[in-house]
């Protein structure tokens, strides 16, 4: 599995990292529906060694990197050669006085496509939209998927007014699976999600929690948004899996919309603007969150100890597995104890 993660990340090394894009006049940059868009700034969050630190486990993250530099490949640069990449954006004439809101849209399929019954919704909201080509469900996650929607983010905000508190990601189906990861890896990016048909439960090996400074924003201020069709049985059960599990990780802001009489399909233009609506209608839940913190810090606490205890004793093999365990559990939180032991015991 380590070897894979090196494979998917070693392919887009090539890439040399450019100087940023003067950002464009707001006047005379192109509005409407654009499609075959190139873009051409780079961001230092699109590295594969960011992407390693956020989105991997510290241990993973630390094997990763390991087995890298065995094989001579260090993890640096950047994934994507942008010059190879298209996307697909779609504008509001009406450029509104506080700045735009912006989408990025994951999708499952490998077109870039601007949803047409999305574009009522987005003029309503001053909302942009921008979506990668090649990005679909087929493509690697860490190598392309990920990479491409940070990158379209930032140039969106490079060439139009957006404001920076009301940057969002999405997707649908597996697209909406990964709208998920890069919002709890990128909360200081992504002030919501909108999550179309798909979605998992946080805090595992598939979808670890970040280093502890970027999950405690996810919890103050990330505002999570499920749409699923009420026919789509078996993504219904996944959405409530996922719920279940961010009140677990103290995650509170989270609606769900319902779609009547929908099946695994995307969202219908009613559908999307009512999402839409409760993605910019933002609530808090800090008075919950002090005492569900402290509930996690003990338990981390406690479990961190065992493995302290454990090896201690010489019960080096038991001490690995718990701490293997807690690092798919706890993830970053976790860190840099957990990584300090490992390293300690040559783990």
């Amino acid at each position: 599995m380590v070897s894979r993660c090196v494979l998917l990340l070693g392919t887009g090394l090539m890439a040399t990292l450019m100087s940023p894009a003067n950002t464009q006049n707001t006047q005379t940059v192109p509005v409407g529906l654009r499609n075959g868009v190139v873009f051409t700034e780079y961001s230092p969050l699109s590295t594969s060694t960011e992407l390693v630190r956020r989105l991997f486990s510290p241990l993973t993250a630390l094997r990763v990197n390991q087995e890298a530099a065995r094989m001579g490949k260090a993890l640096r640069g950047q994934p994507i050669n942008l010059a190879g990449e298209s996307f697909s954006i779609y504008v509001p004439a009406h450029t509104p006085p506080h700045g735009y809101s912006l989408l990025v849209f994951v999708p499952p399929w490998s077109r870039a496509e601007v949803p047409s019954q999305w574009i009522p919704a987005l003029d309503r909201h001053d909302m942009i939209l921008v979506t990668p080509a090649n990005s679909g469900n087929e493509a690697p996650t860490v190598d392309r998927r990920e990479p491409l929607a940070l990158l379209a983010a930032q140039n969106a905000m490079a060439q139009y007014p957006v404001d920076p508190q009301q940057v969002y990601i999405g997707g649908f189906s597996g697209g909406s699976r990964v709208a998920l990861r890069l919002a709890l890896g990128y909360p200081d990016v992504f002030h919501g999600a909108l999550l179309n048909a798909g979605s998992d439960p946080i805090g595992n090996a598939e979808v670890p929690l970040p280093p502890a400074e970027l999950f405690r924003r996810f919890q103050d201020s990330m505002r999570l948004v499920y749409v699923t069709g009420e026919r789509d049985e078996a993504h219904l059960i996944d959405d409530m899996h996922s719920r279940q599990s961010l009140e677990k990780w103290c995650v509170f802001d989270v609606v769900t919309e319902s779609e009547p009489r929908k099946e695994h399909e995307l969202a219908d233009a009613s559908a999307f603007s009512r999402s839409l609506d409760a993605l910019l209608e933002r609530q808090t839940h800090l008075n919950r969150l002090p005492d569900c913190r402290a509930r996690l810090d003990a338990q981390l606490s406690a479990q961190l100890k065992q493995v302290e205890d454990s090896f201690a004793r010489s019960e080096t093999s038991a001490a690995r597995r718990l701490l293997d365990k807690i690092d798919a559990r706890y993830g970053g939180l976790a860190a840099p104890r957990s990584v300090e032991l490992a390293g300690h015991q040559g783990g």
